[in-house]
């Protein structure tokens, strides 16, 4: 099975500049409460796209790419974030994939021999020793994957919270 990450560089127009600073809530209790909350109708929202094509700078069901799919999800919820790879990367704070939460987003270098990151998924289920993400790749549009299988987990580089 050969799956092929997103490339997209595009930028979107855009009428707002907003970009969401991750802020530190005193009571976790209720951060977290409110966090699995927006994270849980990010992911299902991004679940609604589940077997939309691949299309480079796509955002809509029409077709999709990865970079896409996460900027549309995570602002269906009033989160604005960059709308390309290279800078969602740069987005939030570095998380130990020991630690990631659903909603966290995984970055992925897919090239042959480069370790520039290119491909991002959201994370949908993450338990000990077992990470489940959502993305859309170029050979088979927006799909489920597990961080395990040889191919992603060869091609991780890092998670990052964005919530």
């Amino acid at each position: 099975m050969l799956i092929v990450a997103c490339k997209s560089k595009k930028t979107a127009k855009s009428t707002s500049n907003t970009t969401q600073q991750t802020t530190t809530k005193t009571n976790s209790q209720s951060a977290n409460s409110s966090y699995n909350a927006k994270a849980d109708d990010i992911i299902d929202y991004a679940k609604t796209f589940k077997g939309v094509k691949y299309k480079y700078g796509g955002t809509t069901k029409k077709g999709i790419d990865c970079s896409g799919l996460v900027t549309v999800a995570f602002k269906k919820e009033q989160v604005f974030l960059p709308r390309t790879t290279s800078q969602l990367v740069n987005s939030g704070n570095w998380v130990d994939i020991k630690k990631v939460q659903k909603g966290d987003l995984l970055f992925f270098a897919t090239r042959k021999n480069s370790r520039s990151v290119n491909h991002v998924g959201i994370v949908t289920k993450a338990r000990p020793g077992y990470v489940e993400f959502i993305h859309s790749s170029t050979s088979k549009g927006v799909i489920t994957s597990v961080l395990s299988e040889k191919y992603w987990y060869f091609a991780f580089v890092q998670a990052r919270r964005i919530l």
